[in-house]
């Protein structure tokens, strides 16, 4: 029989106490949201940037909301912030891989792997520390558009120690 803790419980239990970081144990939740047009005949490629995250944030949650846009499919990850950091990205398929936007989407939870879930958006990116900047969250087209229409995101992240 199994009895393991996650990292929260892991540390309020350890002798002497560990403070639990906000991030992981009763953080502030935030959400930003952004929604752009896209345009019938946009090529696979095409970056849309709708939200932006500090790399100490642990996102919670992408949730994905778009128009029927016919034969297009889409990546949700992550950028640098272009002309600041040059705008690259780092985890292009982070969230999502080829989602189809073809029908409509209300609100769909798109995934954050299991082992993410408890860390910063720098060391779910793989990095080895925390570069101190912010990151971009988008949508990038995996195949091309063949119908107009909007794509939203709404992003719930907890920032904190």
């Amino acid at each position: 029989m199994a009895n393991r803790k996650s990292k929260a419980i892991g540390l309020s239990d350890a002798k002497p106490g560990v403070a639990v970081p906000t991030r992981v144990g009763g953080g502030r939740l935030y959400e930003s949201v952004g929604v752009v047009a896209v345009e019938s005949g946009d090529a696979a490629g095409s970056v849309y940037r709708l939200v932006r995250v500090a790399s100490s944030a642990r996102v919670s949650q992408v949730l994905l909301y778009n128009d029927a846009i016919t034969g297009a499919a889409a990546n949700i990850g992550v950028y640098e912030v272009e002309g600041v950091d040059g705008g690259t990205a780092v985890g292009e398929t982070l969230f999502a891989s080829a989602k189809s936007l073809a029908t409509a989407n209300s609100g769909i939870d798109t995934a954050i792997a299991p082992s993410a879930v408890e860390k910063p958006l720098w060391e779910a990116l793989g990095l080895s520390e925390d570069p101190g900047r912010n990151y971009d969250i988008a949508v990038t087209l995996s195949a091309a558009a063949t119908a107009a229409g909007s794509v939203a995101l709404k992003v719930r992240y907890v920032d904190g120690n």
